[in-house]
C-alpha cells in the first residue's frame, strides 16, 4: 500500500515536527485517506495531486500484474507446503469470475495465471492471492476518487 506520511506520537518525527510548530493535530491512523497531520514543506495540493497520480498508476492492472509476475519469477519458495483445501478452491473460483470474467483486468489476470501454471505452478495460490490484493487496492483507490 502507498500512503501519505503521518507523524505518530512518541516518534522522532513527531517530536521534531512539534518543535517546528508543524503539527496540525492528531493522526487519523489512516495513511491512505489522502491526509496528513503535519504541514509539509511542499504545497498540500501538490502533495495530494502527486499521491493521486501514484495511486492511479501503481495499481493499474498492467503494471501491477507485471510486478506480480516478476515477484513470482524471482521468489524463493519456502520448503514447506500447505495442502489444497476448499477455501483455496472457493477463492480461485470467486476470483476467476470477479477478476477473470467481469473485471477490466481479465486479460492480465489470465495471462498471469497461465504463466504461473507453466513456469511456477506451486505458486499458483500466491498468484491468485496477489491478484485479489490488487483488486482490493484498486477499489480503495476508487473510493478515494482516484
Amino acid at each position: 500500500m502507498v500512503g501519505l506520511l503521518i507523524a505518530l506520537p512518541d516518534t522522532k518525527l513527531y517530536a521534531r515536527l512539534k518543535r517546528e510548530g508543524r503539527l496540525l493535530g492528531a493522526s487519523t491512523g489512516n495513511n491512505v485517506d489522502g491526509t496528513t497531520n503535519f504541514s509539509p514543506c511542499m504545497k498540500m495540493e501538490a502533495l495530494r495531486e502527486g499521491y493521486r497520480s501514484i495511486l492511479k498508476h501503481i495499481y493499474a492492472p498492467g503494471p501491477y500484474y507485471q510486478r506480480i509476475r516478476t515477484l513470482l519469477r524471482e521468489y524463493k519458495r519456502p520448503q514447506f507446503s500447505v495442502g489444497l483445501n476448499w477455501r483455496y478452491l472457493l477463492a480461485f473460483v470467486h476470483s476467476s469470475l470477479r477478476l477473470g470474467v467481469i473485471g477490466r483486468e481479465r486479460f492480465q489476470y489470465w495471462r498471469l495465471l497461465i504463466w504461473t501454471f507453466f513456469h511456477r505452478p506451486a505458486l499458483l495460490p500466491m498468484a491468485v492471492t496477489l491478484s485479489i490484493y490488487g483488486h482490493h487496492f484498486r477499489k480503495c483507490c476508487e473510493a478515494l476518487g482516484v
